[in-house]
C-alpha cells in the first residue's frame, strides 16, 4: 500500500518561469483567433445562445466548420434546437450548428468551413446546395463546393440570393499577447 503524506503531494517544484508559461498557454487557448458577427436578426437567432457573445461567435481553432442543425423540434409553432449528444465518442460534423428557420432551406447540413494557412484565411464551401457568398462573390452551390480567400471584415452570406443569414468575419491577427514587463 502506497502512503503519501499530504504535504508531499503539494510540494511540487514551482518556478516563476513555469507559472508564466502556463498562464501564457491558458491565455492563448482562451482568446478567440477570429469571430463571426451576426448582421441580421435571423443570423443571430440561428446561433445557439451558448455560442453567442452579444451578436458574435468566437472562433478558437481552425478549421471551423458550420452547418445546419437538423435536430429540431417545434415548440409553440417555432423550430427549436434539440440537445446534440455525441454518440460513441464520434466527432461532430460541425463546430457550429445553425438553425435554418426559413420555409426554403438556405443552410446545408455541412455548409462551409473557415481555414487558416500561412497566407491568411479561406472559406471552403463543403458542397452546399445553395452556396455561400463572400462580399457578393459566389463560392460553391449546386453541391459543387468551392473555395475563396477570406479577409478581415468580409461579409459572408450563407445560402441563396436574399438569404437572411449574413455574418461579418473579424480577425485579430494584428494583435498579439505579450507579457507585461516589470
Amino acid at each position: 500500500m502506497l502512503k503519501i503524506r499530504i504535504n508531499e503531494v503539494y510540494r511540487r517544484p514551482f518556478t516563476q518561469a513555469k507559472c508564466m508559461d502556463d498562464k501564457l498557454e491558458i491565455l492563448t487557448k482562451n482568446i478567440p483567433k477570429a469571430m463571426l458577427q451576426g448582421l441580421t436578426p435571423e443570423a443571430i437567432e440561428a446561433v445557439p445562445a451558448h455560442c453567442l457573445r452579444g451578436d458574435k461567435i468566437a472562433l478558437y481553432a481552425f478549421p471551423f466548420k458550420i452547418g445546419r442543425e437538423s435536430r429540431v423540434v417545434r415548440v409553440d409553432g417555432r423550430l427549436e434546437r434539440m440537445e446534440r449528444a455525441k454518440k460513441n465518442g464520434s466527432a461532430l460534423s460541425n463546430d457550429l450548428y445553425l438553425i435554418d428557420r426559413g420555409h426554403r432551406l438556405n443552410i446545408s447540413r455541412e455548409h462551409f468551413e473557415i481555414v487558416k494557412n500561412e497566407g491568411g484565411y479561406a472559406l471552403i464551401d463543403r458542397g452546399s446546395a445553395c452556396g455561400t457568398k463572400i462580399e457578393g462573390r459566389n463560392v460553391g452551390g449546386d453541391d459543387a463546393g468551392g473555395a475563396a480567400v477570406l479577409h478581415d471584415g468580409d461579409v459572408i452570406a450563407v445560402g441563396a440570393a436574399g438569404t437572411p443569414y449574413t455574418f461579418r468575419f473579424i480577425t485579430f491577427d494584428e494583435y498579439c499577447v505579450v507579457q507585461k514587463s516589470e
